[in-house]
């Protein structure tokens, strides 16, 4: 297994123009149909949710990532592309993944879909050395142990909420409960009414600060997109660190920002929190 520790000290260069390590290298110079040759890097998306609806849009119009194309969870009555452009839409139930790679081969996969569909395009994964960013939150210990080992033969970043803003949050929390282990800590999340489940970011930022679920108290409410609060009580003051998600692009954005900086690390099996803690000791060093 890849120890993530071992592995944050990512090559420096540029993602657009610099070159990565020499046998892990992303980004791809392709041709398009003008003639020009580009060095976007090219991504599949699997998962047509809400959530990904907005990535989709923010990886389309993002200049750094060409999307090649998206799996929905059913395939479309009729050949469908995203609205606007030639993209097409696909079926995560009628696809091969090996077929599909091959007819529309892609630098990444960008999952916000299910657990289960790893075990579909995995070793598809592995073989062919894609990068892979996890956004799924609701993994059971088979299927993480799963996505864990893949690291072992390249780049995969799992994190059950890709939002810039919550990961610093969760970082900020366990500086916190490091520096005050004493205080009562609580945990709010606040989703809307379709959601079931309690929040798999509330539960990773439980088990970041050692806490158990049952401090964790979830609302469900109208069409909140995601509100997450660490509540630390004091003897004579509290903190409260909250995080709201305003509009579900956050989501691509987050995910964009991950893939760049993903792109620029050796293999091995990373969190959202390696690739903060990279840009911290970076900026520390500089100054």
């Amino acid at each position: 297994m890849i120890d993530p520790s071992k592995n944050i000290h990512c090559s420096k260069y540029n993602l657009l123009y610099g070159k990565l390590h020499n046998d892990t290298s992303i980004l791809n110079e392709t041709t398009n149909p003008g003639g020009m040759k580009s060095d976007k890097m090219k991504i599949g998306l699997i998962g047509y949710g809400k959530a990904g609806q907005a990535v989709a849009e923010v990886l389309r119009t993002d200049p750094r990532f060409e999307l090649r194309w998206v799996l929905r969870r059913a395939a479309p009555a009729l050949a469908e592309t995203l609205s606007g452009t030639e993209i097409p839409i696909f079926g995560l139930n009628s696809v091969s993944f090996a077929e599909l790679l091959d007819q529309h081969p892609v630098d990444a996969l960008v999952d916000f879909s299910n657990p289960e569909a790893v075990l579909l395009y995995g070793e598809e994964v592995r073989v062919r050395g894609l990068m892979l960013l996890s956004a799924i939150s609701a993994y059971n210990e088979e299927e993480l142990d799963y996505v864990r080992s893949l690291g072992t033969d390249t780049r995969v970043l799992c994190s059950p909420n890709i939002t810039l803003g919550i990961n610093f949050l969760i970082m900020a929390a366990k500086l916190l409960r490091s520096i005050a282990p004493f205080a009562d800590v609580q945990i709010l999340e606040q989703h809307f009414r379709e959601k079931p489940e309690v929040s798999g970011t509330a539960r990773k930022i439980a088990e970041s600060l050692s806490i158990g679920d049952d401090q964790i108290t979830s609302l469900r409410l109208g069409g909140i997109v995601g509100h997450h609060e660490v509540i630390f009580g004091f003897p004579y003051q509290t903190v409260r660190l909250i995080h709201d998600s305003i509009k579900r692009e956050a989501f691509g954005t987050g995910a964009a920002f991950a893939l760049s900086e993903l792109a620029q690390c050796p293999k091995g099996f990373y969190t959202f929190d390696d690739l903060l803690m990279q840009k911290m000791r970076a900026q520390l060093l500089a100054g």
